[in-house]
């Protein structure tokens, strides 16, 4: 193998793949990156088998061939190079992966690509097309309330479902439930699935600034998803199990909405959190409506030993006065990915609490309270 190639392409295409890369493994070459070249490019590959990763760059291939190299060595040689055209060499029959840029030059171990796991893609199946930039917002929005806890595997994914109109993606851990819509221009086939939390997080890594289409392909089997975009390619194992039937979980009805703006709640909650940290976690909201004085929400928290803390926020409140208690961080979470204005919904101080953006239909949010002593 003979190849030259820019050495900020090489990099990049070195990150893009990098996080698809074995950490634990019993076998070395799991720790390996592919390095082949196709059709006149330089194809770079690596798999941890539950997510593999594969993109192109573009290069000078006079011979071609394919090796593996240890990811963490090539990555951190590649970054320390001068920005000037890297040549990868491999002579005939060789074990040594030869590196020149500019006045550098270096010699990697290599292993034999016919070892390195096979990472075909899916060609059969079922298939959409997506907006980038919105389904990288819809995972934003979902993908950190999946459950980290392994006890219930179906939980640790998002379910996705394409029907009539939409392409919609939820996730839980048991305590909330974040559900985002994102509109189809064609009418999809219907599928659905679940798709592991982290692959989604590496996917929305991996769309950036793009606004490009992308191509979402389910395999017949039902087992795997792979993720299109011009140059790169992932594919995740999918979660096998039935998802939760949220949409019970939902409230269709409330006795009391507040809204505010998103950024005044946003630095309340920051400013409680840091009381809450030793008071159980607890952030306490009481919603005043009009008519005792003008409509606001009060933010406040309480730690025993440290003190207390209270902030007040003008809110437009319909409905009756009340209070209600969330776990801090579940807070900070769903104002972190929402913008503009907030509302809440609730019926009693027991019952969930439904987060919305009034202007925007197309994301919901329910936090279970805590129970606390008021």
């Amino acid at each position: 193998m003979k190849v030259e190639v820019l050495q900020e392409n090489l990099q990049r295409g070195l990150s893009l793949v990098g996080r698809a890369v074995a950490t634990r493994s019993t076998l070395p070459i799991m720790g390996n990156v592919l390095l082949a070249t196709d059709r006149g490019r330089l194809k770079l590959a690596a798999t941890d088998l539950d997510i593999s990763i594969r993109a192109w760059i573009g290069a000078k291939v006079d011979e071609e061939g394919a090796t593996t190299v240890p990811a963490r060595l090539l990555t951190d040689f590649v970054a320390a190079l001068p920005p000037a055209p890297v040549l990868l060499e491999i002579p005939e029959r060789g074990r040594q992966l030869r590196l020149s840029c500019a006045r550098n030059e270096s010699s990697i171990n290599t292993m034999d690509p016919e070892d390195f796991p096979k990472l075909g893609g899916i060609t059969e199946g079922t298939a959409i097309a997506v907006s980038a930039p919105l389904l990288r917002k819809a995972i934003e929005r979902v993908e950190f309330a999946a459950a980290s806890d392994e006890s219930r595997p179906v939980l640790t994914g998002v379910h996705m479902k394409a029907s009539s109109d939409r392409l919609t993606l939820a996730a839980a851990d048991g305590f909330r439930l974040a559900v985002a819509d994102i509109p189809l221009e064609a009418p999809p086939e219907p599928f659905e699935i679940i798709v592991p939390a982290r692959a989604l997080r590496e996917l929305a890594r991996l769309l950036g600034d793009t606004k490009e289409s992308v191509e979402i392909r389910v395999n017949s089997q039902r087992n795997q998803v792979q993720f299109t975009l011009t140059d790169i390619e992932m594919v995740a194992q999918l979660v096998q199990g039935t998802f939760p039937h949220y949409a019970q979980l939902i409230p269709s009805e409330w006795n009391t909405r507040v809204t505010v703006p998103v950024d005044d709640f946003r630095r309340e909650v920051r400013g409680a959190s840091i009381f809450a940290r030793d008071g159980s976690g607890i952030v306490r909201l009481y919603i005043h409506a009009a008519g005792e004085g003008p409509a606001r929400l009060v933010v406040s928290a309480r730690a025993e030993e440290i003190g207390t803390y209270e902030g007040e926020i003008d809110a437009e409140v319909e409905g009756e006065s009340s209070r209600i208690a969330f776990n801090a961080r579940y807070l900070q979470d769903v104002l972190a990915v929402l913008e503009g204005r907030v509302s809440l919904e609730m019926t009693s101080p027991s019952a969930q609490g439904v987060f919305r953006n009034p202007a925007d239909p197309t994301y919901v949010h329910v936090v279970m309270p805590m129970f606390v002593q008021w």
